[in-house]
């Protein structure tokens, strides 16, 4: 029995030979450079167990601690004559050129581009592709670019952070995988050095998916924000003289977010009802949505975010509103009133109703949003298997949203069915902020109905109506 333990599971002639090879056990990388970005990927690349040599145009002005001690700093000629794994260029892609006498010493060699683009158009060649016209003897790779010198020293174990690599040599691209992963980055391969225009100018765009929702919020916050001015305080002031200019710091500010942050979560489920419906009337799955539905559909995740930071902030300012002096005022009046009248114990049933019931279903909202925003995030939403995802973000994204329709419909309670409720012939902004919503809410619970919802689950299984797919 003790033999049958110490046996190997798979026999020599088993075992499997397709295993891709991996970094040498202490492999040499030399990088060309001595700036910032230099220093950092030193520092990863030592606390990863690889030997790392400096070459620089001057050793001697490098000050000394600048580089670990185990680092060996030498001219460039010296660097590159190494028995190198894997060469990194990190320096301007001006100076490439000043490298040329070095063309011998880096043939064969894998040289690792990490320039970025000046510019969002690339006029003519990548700075990794003019290194490859320079270099035509060696093996380029696009690669760590998108990586900051302050990434590089945050740990040897983040495997979060992406690093998108490219090349027409595919030897020197299993190198550089290889050594990405060993230093802990999770690399993606982008193909070849043609994808390089791309990869360089990554770090140049400024929250791409984030420009679309965060001009929507912005329109929706002027818009409810300028609606609320026009209403309650400008026409107010021009009809009747009672100036509440007061109320644009703080009062118009908070009804301005919570109408957003309605609408802005409605906006979020929109889109999904649009493409069931569009599958419904096409009787198939298999069409693509229309290029307006689909950029909709790859914003959600950010105007959920937005929807939560503006919810967010309306709690925050609500729970400002009693320590305003306006607040003490009106305390003030109303004590003075009630001693006045004589009333020693008031009570307000209703009120308290009121008050309650829209409070709860606030705080309430807001816990679930808060989950919903929790799940939205990489680390926590990798954690989660498919169903569990959408059972979060779909069955409690609508609990939030009905929830949040209810905390606006209980903080109106009766008012909008009062004829001063309407000045000017103008609805209050929480009666524009709920309409939206509401249709959302509605015609979810219409694909609710088992004549929809089985006729829905059957097409996105692969089903197809006979005019998409006819008989033979």
């Amino acid at each position: 029995m003790a033999d049958e333990l110490t046996d190997p599971l798979l026999s020599i002639s088993e075992a499997p030979t397709d295993v891709l090879p991996a970094c040498p056990t202490s492999p040499t990388v030399a990088i060309l450079g001595s700036g910032d970005f230099s220093r950092s990927l030193a520092v990863r690349l030592i606390a990863c167990g690889v030997r790392v040599v400096v070459g620089s145009r001057c050793v001697n002005r490098i000050q000394s601690g600048l580089f670990p001690d185990s680092v060996e700093l030498m001219s460039q000629e010296g660097a590159v004559t190494q028995d190198v794994y894997v060469v990194f260029m990190a320096l301007f892609p001006e100076h490439y050129p000043s490298l040329l006498g070095l063309q011998s010493a880096l043939a064969g060699k894998v040289l690792v581009d990490v320039s970025n683009a000046t510019e969002m158009n690339i006029h003519g060649l990548s700075n990794a592709e003019r290194l490859a016209e320079l270099f035509p003897d060696s093996l380029v790779v696009k690669g760590f670019n998108t990586v900051s010198a302050w990434e590089l020293q945050t740990g040897a174990h983040d495997g979060s952070i992406q690093v998108l690599i490219c090349s027409d040599s595919t030897e020197g691209k299993r190198k550089v995988l290889q050594l990405a992963r060993q230093m802990g980055f999770h690399p993606v391969d982008m193909g070849g050095l043609s994808a390089a225009r791309d990869i360089e100018v990554a770090p140049l765009r400024l929250f791409p998916s984030w420009s679309g929702p965060i001009l929507v919020t912005f329109l929706l916050f002027l818009f409810f924000y300028g609606y609320g001015f026009l209403r309650e305080i400008l026409l107010t002031f021009l009809a009747q003289g009672h100036n509440a200019f007061y109320r644009l710091a703080l009062d118009l500010v908070n009804e301005s977010l919570s109408a957003v942050a309605l609408v802005t979560l409605a906006l979020v489920y929109l889109p999904g009802l649009f493409a069931a419906w569009l599958q419904l009337w096409r009787g198939t799955k298999y069409r693509r949505f229309p290029a307006w539905l689909d950029h909709w559909l790859l914003r959600r995740k950010q105007l959920g975010l937005l929807s939560f930071l503006c919810a967010a902030l309306h709690g925050v300012y609500s729970l400002c509103l009693p320590l305003r002096r306006v607040t003490l005022y009106r305390f003030i009046n109303a004590a003075y009133r009630q001693v006045k009248a004589g009333i020693e114990e008031p009570w307000d049933e209703q009120g308290v109703w009121h008050s309650d019931l829209y409070l709860s279903c606030g705080v309430l909202g807001l816990g679930v949003l808060s989950l919903l925003a929790i799940t939205s995030l990489p680390s926590v939403g990798n954690t989660l298997n498919w169903r569990e995802f959408t059972f979060v973000q779909s069955g409690l994204g609508y609990a939030a949203l009905t929830l949040s329709i209810m905390h606006m419909l209980f903080f109106s309670w009766d008012f909008a069915f009062h004829v001063e409720a309407y000045p000017f012939y103008m609805p209050p902004s929480y009666v524009l902020a709920v309409a939206l919503p509401c249709t959302v809410l509605v015609c979810r619970c219409f694909l609710l109905l088992p004549c929809i919802s089985i006729r829905l689950a059957r097409i996105r299984r692969g089903w197809e109506s006979k005019r998409n797919c006819p008989v033979l």
